[in-house]
């Protein structure tokens, strides 16, 4: 920590010197950028450290594990999920316990606050499914997930100790946030509640998987986590209900600027939203935003303005460093840009005089209706690299969804929503919540529409690290450039398009050795289908294969392993006993590449010629892609991608 600090402070002195000295911006702005970039180093340190908590290890047996609920977290493939602060964890020292654990429930989750103790599988967050692959290890390390726990029975209460007066208030306001979702369930129904709840306290526990796929293919999926969207929707409608009613008290109006009043307001509204939705990530990103251009209009200054966007952007960086590599970080301000440059270049037209009534509302609704077209457009455009570099999939008719849904949205469903969570404990805000509910259905309905078209998702490998960063700075260029000059930066920000793929490996192998695919002509055959499904998904949409099971007879399976039936190119030994050197024989006799989950300690003679790798391969370089080299192969392991990091742990048990 303490060199780069000293080299910040060095390279800030020495850029502010200069400036003092009237030295011209051919030396100043380059100073400033070394200034920054030193900066940005000391607080991704200092961040770093200060976030760094245990790991749990990857334990052999069962454990049981003891601690508090402080959140219901959203529901996995295997049931429910809530986030523990654990006490104590059988076989772990106080200094080995993680502050945090992501553990999977069977039954519905207990409430916030709750004390239990859960008899589960521990493990480290999981590594990448594939080099190169998204990082969940690396997210949960600054979340503050030490691991997680997969329960194998009822979750039981426990007695403990009583907790730190931070995490009461914690548990406690997310009990509340808990409670308000549970009424609005309850009220709504699963089918709409689900969706009204996750917008309101960002706890997506009640939406089905159906309802998931539907809002991704659609294009709608963004409506659902609490971001910009809802914090502009939620702000703005507070600031214009509020300047409103200054405005229709004369007496108020002649004392006060009701803009600034308004401004107050809207602040107060985005801090209560942000405690409402639990303050995740995104919602912390959008509360800065929207809180930097109140504190613009209270100051006297543009609210929309790419300046504002740069204040919120670095505030975000100074307390979140890690944010600049997170898909909703890039996402979230590259939109922001686009529509803070589409709205410093839309046209102003003068208004006619004394147009008639009816020409005059249709005028209104037309531009509107263009205006709405041409954000949901542009905001598309700019977020289109980063989708289909991180995601790997786009919604082709995603502009038809978000206009038709954007005017419910705006004018009808968020303010509903706001009303209905301010006047609930109050028990008045259940017709606001039933208004809500009812346009939830009909954004599903418009969502079922469009992800039932033909070709309504496109799946998109992904292009090589160079083109990310290259598209970033074409679509950078396009919205601060000013002129038609702007326009020859559209190659660079269409880089992740056009630029070439890397060749498809022709074998994957999971972390620890348990599942793989081969690929073939475009097609990714998994020895294993329904084992490991995320991470065979998230592989193979990074890779542009289509996953299919693999044809009747192709592979000879037990209990413990899969091979080929004939000759093929991958055999699978998932049992944690190591097998004999017979039933080793019989793996290597079919295929090319072997994966045993445990270690082999010597290859019988049949296995002259394979590639076998074993449980000691997998703790020390987790998943695997593999290309034929000739007679050889080449390996490229996730952990040599992923480098020596404050997160990164062995992956074998």
């Amino acid at each position: 920590m303490w060199p780069l600090a000293l080299m910040a402070a060095v390279a800030a002195g020495v850029w502010i010197t200069t400036r003092r000295l009237g030295f011209g911006r051919g030396v100043t702005v380059p100073l400033m950028i070394l200034a920054c970039f030193a900066l940005g180093l000391s607080a991704a340190k200092h961040r770093t450290i200060r976030v760094a908590e245990p790991i749990a290890p990857a334990l052999i047996e069962p454990t049981m594990v003891e601690g508090w609920v402080v959140d219901v977290d959203s529901a996995g493939a295997n049931g429910a999920r809530v986030v523990l602060a654990p006490v104590r964890i059988r076989g772990l020292e106080p200094e080995q316990t993680p502050i945090r654990l992501r553990a999977t429930v069977r039954g519905e989750p207990p409430p916030p606050g709750s004390a239990v103790r859960l008899f589960a599988i521990l493990n480290p967050p999981p590594p990448p499914a594939a080099p190169g692959g998204y990082d969940f290890g690396r997210n949960a390390f600054f979340l503050g997930l030490g691991g997680t726990a997969f329960g194998l029975g009822p979750t039981r209460e426990a007695t403990l100790p009583e907790p730190p007066r931070e995490l009461r208030w914690r548990m406690a306001l997310n009990a509340m946030r808990y409670d308000l979702a549970s009424r609005i369930v309850e009220r709504l129904g699963p089918e709409s509640g689900g969706i009204t709840a996750a917008m309101t306290t960002g706890h997506e526990t009640w939406i089905s998987e159906e309802q998931n796929q539907v809002m991704r293919d659609s294009g709608l999926y963004h409506i659902i986590s609490i971001s910009g969207l809802h914090m502009a929707i939620v702000g703005g409608f507070v600031f214009f209900a509020t300047r409103l009613l200054v405005a229709g008290w004369p007496w108020l109006a002649l004392r006060v600027s009701s803009k600034k009043v308004a401004a107050w307001a809207g602040l107060v509204a985005v801090g209560g939203y942000l405690l409402i939705s639990g303050g995740p990530p995104p919602a912390e990103r959008a509360a800065i935003t929207a809180s930097v251009a109140f504190i613009a209009i209270l100051l006297d200054r543009r609210a929309i303005s790419m300046n504002a966007l740069a204040v919120a952007a670095l505030i975000v960086l100074t307390l979140r460093p890690e944010s600049i590599v997170q898909p909703g970080f890039q996402m979230s301000f590259a939109a922001t840009a686009a529509l803070v440059a589409l709205a410093e270049a839309w046209p102003r037209q003068m208004k006619p005089m004394k147009l008639p009534f009816a020409l005059a509302a249709i005028q209104k609704i037309w531009g509107w209706l263009l205006a709405a077209g041409a954000a949901s457009l542009v905001a598309g455009l700019a977020t289109g690299p980063f989708a289909m570099q991180h995601f790997n999939r786009t919604a082709v008719y995603g502009l038809i969804a978000n206009v038709a849904v954007s005017p419910i949205s705006s004018f009808v469903m968020m303010p509903a929503l706001a009303l209905g969570a301010a006047l609930t404990p109050f028990g008045l805000g259940g017709p606001f919540l039933d208004l809500a509910g009812r346009c939830v259905d009909l954004m599903l309905a418009i969502g079922t529409w469009t992800s039932s078209l033909p070709g309504a998702v496109r799946n998109i490998p992904s292009a090589p690290a160079v083109a990310l960063p290259i598209a970033f700075l074409g679509v950078l260029t396009i919205c601060l450039w000013r002129g038609r000059l702007r326009w020859l930066a559209l190659p660079m920000a269409t880089a992740v398009l056009w630029w070439p793929r890397e060749p498809t490996p022709d074998i994957w192998i999971g972390d620890g050795g348990t599942n793989g695919a081969w690929t073939q002509a475009g097609q990714a055959t998994a020895v294993r289908p329904t084992v490991r499904e995320f991470a065979l998904d998230l592989w193979s949409r990074r890779r542009g294969q289509q996953l299919q099971a693999p044809p009747e007879g192709e592979l000879d399976c037990g209990r413990f392993s899969c091979a080929p039936s004939e000759a093929g190119p991958l055999a699978i030994w998932w049992g944690r006993r190591v097998p004999d050197a017979e039933q080793l024989s019989g793996l290597c006799a079919t295929a090319e590449v072997v994966s045993v989950r445990g270690q082999v300690v010597e290859l019988p003679a049949a296995c002259d010629g394979r590639l076998v790798l074993d449980g000691v391969d997998y703790a020390r370089g987790g998943s695997v892609e593999l290309w034929r080299d000739g007679d050889d192969w080449r390996a490229v392991w996730a952990a040599d991608d992923r480098g020596d990091r404050p997160w990164s742990q062995p992956t074998g048990d």
